[in-house]
């Protein structure tokens, strides 16, 4: 099995494994007990946490480990939003943040907050001066990701760190993708991360708060990880945490040059090898080993099923994978394709033959599916005798079916007439524009229908 998704999980790293054995022989001790064993603990946990700030670029008082990097950025949210209550009760978000931001400005609007989400580009990048247009008095948090999980775009968090600084706003950053690669840029005031994502054990994650940032802990607390994390720490995962960051650390600038030359081919060679393809994603400001594109008249779940049949674990943000039937919030909100989607995201060591085997079988893997869902021939529409508009009915049906719906008949149009497309499939809104825009026909927007939307696709060549 080639797995390729390193972005949900990372191998777990060489050194992490030694150091999570040798831990749970020498830090099974309560480190806050005074007797040899309990000190003995203490010494493992102080000795990991200095090496997870020395990562991170940070004091050693600001690092807390929390049990996920989920409940890191929950902590560092709440928290931060209630140091700094009296400043005000508005929060900053871009669109394509890691869920667990969203939840928690969820969380935050539910309370009587006001959250503002900055739209990125069609690349999934953020302008540095939008979120400076955000900020404004009674800002009492700004967030932003360094680089995003889906399609690897880095963002301009030394910027937009400028920014938030000189209006006096704390700006959290959630590290979770890029901190195995190189410490985090710029002014910024708060950042969380999590260990399985640079090949660490999971359920190990990092709450750094700068000295100075106003913070206050919610819910129970103990003295324990001054008072952020309350429980019993799992040192033992603790401390393989912080060895194999310190590994993957020592060896992140001769890896990424690496994995960018893997994932530049894959970006290049995909769009040759399979039609109508989408590439998603910042070509240049981007992490190493994270390729994303789109495939036109794939159902994304059949797609992923048959990858793995062939041998590659991949991941999608395709509605066609989603128990929520609703396309990725990421790609949504970059306006890109959504349906047929594949993130490749290689992981240290990755094999050369393991990529150039996945470019030979992607090819007839994306054909079989769209065969089977009864696809068009690529680049070309069924003809038809003209008519000057056509209603397609795909009620009822999932993506990709309206967009191969629509692809069929769009020759039975005369240059200038109207197809006429009824969905209750939330991806339609989303990916019927964004077929459009690859197929060089005119998106005329959408109208309520009787039991779902009508997208209304202007016929143009």
């Amino acid at each position: 099995m080639s797995y390729f998704d390193a972005a949900s999980a990372a191998p777990l790293h060489p050194v992490a494994r030694q150091a999570l054995l040798a831990a749970l022989d020498d830090g099974w001790a309560d480190p806050s007990r005074l007797y040899r064993e309990g000190r003995k603990a203490r010494m493992l946990l102080d000795a990991a946490r200095e090496a997870a700030a020395e990562a991170v670029g940070c004091r050693t008082d600001e690092l807390t480990f929390t049990p996920s990097g989920t409940q890191a950025v929950h902590a560092g949210v709440a928290g931060a939003l209630a140091g700094r209550r009296r400043a005000g009760r508005h929060l900053i978000v871009s669109a394509v943040e890691h869920s667990s931001v969203l939840h928690s400005a969820e969380a935050f609007e539910a309370e009587g907050g006001e959250v503002t989400q900055v739209p990125v580009s069609r690349q999934g990048a953020v302008d540095a001066g939008s979120y400076e247009a955000a900020l404004r008095p009674g800002t009492a948090l700004a967030c932003l990701q360094s680089a995003n999980h889906e399609v690897g775009t880095v963002q301009p968090v030394a910027a937009v760190a400028e920014a938030c600084r000189a209006a006096g706003v704390p700006l959290l950053v959630d590290a979770a993708q890029s901190l195995g690669w190189e410490r985090v840029e710029g002014d910024w005031s708060l950042l969380t991360a999590s260990a399985h994502k640079w090949g660490g054990p999971a359920g190990v994650g990092l709450l750094v708060v700068r000295k100075g940032v106003r913070f206050a802990v919610q819910g129970a607390s103990d003295e324990r990880e001054s008072g952020r994390s309350p429980g019993f720490e799992n040192l033992p995962a603790i401390v393989a945490a912080a060895a194999s960051l310190r590994a993957v650390r020592a060896d992140a600038e001769r890896e990424a040059a690496r994995l960018r030359e893997l994932t530049a081919r894959i970006r290049a060679r995909v769009p040759e090898l399979v039609p109508d393809v989408e590439v998603v994603g910042d070509a240049d400001r981007r992490l190493p080993g994270i390729v994303t594109f789109s495939c036109l008249y794939v159902d994304g779940e059949t797609l992923l099923h048959e990858l793995d049949r062939e041998g590659f674990a991949v991941s999608s943000g395709s509605s066609c994978t989603s128990s929520t039937l609703t396309p990725s919030h990421v790609l949504k909100a970059m306006g890109v394709l959504s349906e047929g989607n594949v993130r490749v995201s290689l992981p240290a060591g990755t094999a050369e033959g393991d990529v150039e085997r996945f470019l030979d079988v992607l090819p007839g893997v994306v054909a079989g599916v769209r065969e089977k869902l009864g696809a068009p021939p690529v680049t070309s529409a069924v003809r038809a005798p003209e008519a000057p508009e056509v209603v397609v009915d795909s009620l009822g049906k999932r993506c990709p079916i309206p967009v191969i719906e629509l692809a069929k008949v769009i020759g039975s149009v005369p240059v200038g007439g109207l197809v006429r497309v009824l969905s209750d499939d939330e991806a339609a809104r989303l990916d019927i524009p964004a077929w459009c825009e690859m197929r060089g026909q005119e998106y005329e927007g959408e109208e309520p229908a009787d039991r779902g939307t009508a997208y209304l696709v202007r016929r143009v060549d």
